[in-house]
């Protein structure tokens, strides 16, 4: 049960993912915007949205292999619900999705939460990875246009924010980060000495389970599968608006990797970072801010809406069944 102070850091966070969505429109166009939404082929939309529905099957199709490796013998359907509505929950509470998707196992298959937990601690471990591999070969392959992004955008604007405030500001600033960081370190400690063997044996599940699987490759290839049609998706959706659609698979590539470090900031849906992030990614292939987010509005509005469909389904299914 949520007590106060979470739900006022979740209202924190939210009104940060409104602040960034305010800032990328703010300055623009908001009817041209508007207009190439409106005249955006949809079709193209769908076909995007079906390839994302398919990384969410491959998705529960892979974390079902680490169940079954510690013997817990799980049906894909509560599996694929669980991940559903994992994706669901996190469209309200940040990261609370992988504690629902355990809950539901809980619920659905008897699984203990922290056997569940401690699969989704290796399932994450793998995208993490994924995600660093991805960002390696984005900046191999393409690093004369990312370089210029992150040198330009990223640590211009940060060394000019350093440079405006005054040393009295510079050191009140540190003072209290020291002293958060000091606290976080306190807290954690006294977390991990009341929690310390539930969550050392989450974890030792975690990790048995990959090391258990017998068939590691099909593991491996559910992995690529995922990222791969989470690819094509970002691909696909160009085709929905015409200055979009002559853009290729490296860029699809890019913006794919921008998107997923935005959603890893912990708010709803990735709402204002997504959209900035992918828009930053098209700027660099000559693609026009605003076209970018127009772009990233029709890409994150369809798999919201996705998000919602399925998830309500799944919900349905799970009290059904109950």
């Amino acid at each position: 049960m949520l007590n106060l102070k979470s739900v006022l850091k979740y209202l924190v966070l939210f009104a940060i993912g409104i602040g960034i969505l305010y800032f990328a429109f703010s300055g623009q166009d908001l009817e041209k915007i508007w207009e190439e939404i409106k005249n955006a082929n949809f079709l193209w939309v769908v076909f995007s949205a079906i390839s994302v529905w398919i990384a969410h099957v491959l998705r529960a199709l892979r974390w079902r292999m680490l169940y079954q490796s510690i013997n817990y013998k799980v049906t894909f359907w509560h599996t694929y619900h669980a991940v559903i509505i994992g994706y669901l929950a996190n469209l309200v509470l940040p990261r609370f999705g992988e504690i629902g998707r355990c809950s539901v196992m809980l619920k659905s298959e008897k699984v203990p939460m922290f056997a569940s937990i401690g699969t989704v601690i290796t399932e994450r471990l793998f995208d993490i990875f994924m995600l660093l591999l991805s960002a390696f070969l984005m900046l191999l392959c393409q690093y004369d246009l990312v370089s210029d992004f992150l040198f330009k955008t990223i640590y211009v604007n940060v060394v000019a924010k350093i440079h405006s405030i005054n040393y009295f500001w510079s050191i009140l600033l540190i003072v209290l980060s020291l002293s958060l960081i000091a606290a976080a370190i306190y807290f954690i400690r006294q977390a991990l000495n009341k929690k310390f063997l539930r969550v050392y044996v989450g974890l030792k599940q975690g990790f048995n389970s990959y090391s258990n699987l017998k068939n590691k490759s099909l593991f491996i290839a559910y992995t690529l599968g995922i990222w791969f049609f989470y690819w094509l998706s970002m691909y696909l959706a160009f085709s929905a608006i015409q200055i979009t659609s002559g853009l290729g698979f490296n860029v699809a590539f890019t913006a794919l990797v921008f998107s997923s470090f935005a959603m890893v900031a912990p708010v709803q849906g990735g709402i204002g970072v997504f959209h900035w992030m992918v828009a930053q990614a098209l700027v660099l292939y000559a693609i026009p801010f605003k076209d970018g987010l127009a772009y990233a509005t029709i890409l994150h509005s369809s798999q919201f809406l996705l998000t919602i469909i399925l998830g309500c389904l799944s919900l349905i299914f799970v009290i059904s069944k109950k």
